[in-house]
């Protein structure tokens, strides 16, 4: 499976939350809202994932395998890297980077998430 296309989105809140991140695998598959997280450890990535009932936060989607893991947030990361200066640089209501879409805003849900995280 390929990664046929990365997008960006800057997320201005200035806490460990750096970007969430659209993928396309084989021009025909979309996974939305994968967090770039910048940990103690250093920068990785958060899959998408959904609040239970029980207050808990599961993955909506996700590798099987490390080696795929692996492989998607090493290709992730380095696209932030090629884009973080123009990112860091842009003003809060920046635009998506490749499609010129307005990035939407968080709902209540992933705030939540967002605070729980940092």
């Amino acid at each position: 499976m390929e990664i046929t296309d990365i997008r960006i989105k800057k997320v201005s809140t200035g806490g460990k939350l750096k970007a969430y991140v659209t993928v396309t695998f084989d021009d025909c598959f979309v996974v939305h809202n994968l967090k770039i997280i910048s940990g103690k450890a250093g920068t990785f990535i958060a899959m998408p994932s959904r609040k239970t009932k029980t207050g808990e936060y599961k993955d909506i989607a996700h590798p099987i395998n490390s080696d795929f893991r692996h492989q998607i947030q090493s290709e992730i990361i380095s696209e932030y890297e090629k884009v973080r200066e123009e990112l860091e640089s842009e003003e809060p209501e920046s635009e998506e980077l490749e499609s010129g879409e307005e990035s939407r805003e968080l709902d209540s849900d992933e705030v939540q998430s967002n605070r729980e995280q940092s």
